[in-house]
């Protein structure tokens, strides 16, 4: 067993990473109406949905206001018949609009820009001859008009597919772009996930083969009761590494119960040599950081201060509160030579994985540090937020 100098102190309850509250949730007695409509959802999850809603209402709003614009006019019940009739065409024409724009929208920008221009202009025509018409028959029956005064509103037309057209490209291009937005956020999340996976799955091919390789020596020297207990302590060991997400967070608690059954298996092979220390605060044992955070730190301090010394290495590995942080160390009392050749390609992981790591988990708010310390060893001191399950700090 790995021996312990400060053993974990007094283990503080862990928190509950789901809160719980005594008042039951206050459901709003307007939430069935708001799901029979639909507005309990993001307006434009449903695009359909969301057109006819603001086809209908902007149509409304149109035969609403010229309806009250002919009554401030004086112009009788029958300007209510031209209105709807206004109402019904402009209704009808910007369905055949948004049907062109719908298959025009997926051209070059250019196309799109001419062809759309050509549809409103053909619109507006259409609509004002329908609405110099109904002038002609419901509000002023003597008027005949001919030619080109059936294009005398035109220009009030073309303002208001213009206005029109242009909202729908804008609500449209809106939601490409934030389409397209969310779709880079998920590929960045998946490359983030993937590196970390990647990163998590490096991180003990030396170990490993250690271990397998010792194993095979107990064997051949028929010592199989040990080679059967380093067998099972590694299978513990490489189950726990399996059985978690690659990108999970795991309590510090956790952490240190897994290092001293990897500490454990490498004191099969060093014995008397390998002299590993905790010292972990009891306000951080329910602190949360990415799984094996600490085990490559260990692996490097057993390489090069435990294996090159005859007499072996002590390993300290120490947690501490500070503020809103988790300070954590490892040190050892070796050469101190540890700096540059923990970083080396011949490591396979080194720092540099667990630099990438905190990168990937944290972004700048971690701190990463090395030096050599008051007992002549190499030490590497690690600052992350302070995190529990609930993510209260």
């Amino acid at each position: 067993m790995a021996t312990d100098s400060a053993a974990l102190k007094a283990r503080a309850p862990l928190r509950s990473g789901r809160r719980t509250s005594d008042t039951a949730a206050v459901r709003s007695p307007a939430a069935p109406i708001a799901r029979g409509i639909g507005l309990d959802q993001p307006f434009f999850d449903d695009k359909n949905r969301a057109f006819w809603i603001l086809q209908s209402a902007g149509w409304t709003g149109y035969f609403i206001l010229r309806s009250l614009s002919g009554f401030a006019n004086s112009m009788g019940a029958i300007w209510i018949i031209h209105t709807a009739l206004l109402t019904a065409t402009g209704y009808s024409l910007t369905l055949l609009m948004g049907s062109l724009f719908r298959r025009l929208i997926a051209m070059r920008p250019l196309f799109t820009l001419v062809l759309s221009l050509a549809v409103v202009i053909l619109a507006s025509a259409i609509f004002s001859i329908i609405e110099t018409w109904s002038v002609a028959t419901f509000l002023k029956p003597g008027l005949r008009p001919t030619g080109v005064a059936y294009f005398g509103a035109i220009l009030l037309n073309f303002a208001l597919l213009a206005a029109w057209a242009a909202l729908y490209y804008g609500i449209n291009y809106f939601l490409l772009l934030e389409g397209e937005i969310k779709q880079r956020e998920r590929l960045e999340s998946q490359a983030s996930t993937a590196q970390l996976a990647m990163l998590r799955y490096q991180l003990n091919p030396h170990f490993l083969f250690n271990t397998l390789n010792s194993i095979s020596t107990l064997v051949l020297l028929k010592q199989t009761e040990r080679a059967n207990a380093m067998l099972a302590r590694l299978s513990s060991f490489l189950r726990y590494t399996l059985a978690n997400e690659p990108t999970a967070k795991v309590t510090l608690a956790q952490e240190v119960e897994t290092l001293k059954l990897y500490l454990e298996i490498e004191k099969m092979r060093f014995e008397d040599r390998l002299r590993p220390h905790f010292r972990i605060d009891a306000d951080t044992i329910g602190a949360r950081l990415p799984s094996l955070l600490l085990q490559p730190l260990i692996e490097n301090a057993i390489k090069y201060a435990v294996t090159p010394s005859e007499n072996g290495a002590d390993i300290w590995i120490t947690a501490s509160r500070e503020g809103q942080a988790v300070r954590l160390e490892v040190a050892d009392n070796g050469s101190g030579e540890g700096s540059d050749l923990a970083a080396s390609p011949s490591t396979g992981v080194g720092l540099a994985n667990i630099r990438d790591r905190l990168a990937q988990a944290y972004g700048a708010t971690h701190g990463f540090t090395t030096r050599q310390n008051d007992q002549g060893g190499f030490s590497v001191i690690l600052e992350i937020p302070y995190e529990t399950g609930d993510r209260d700090s």
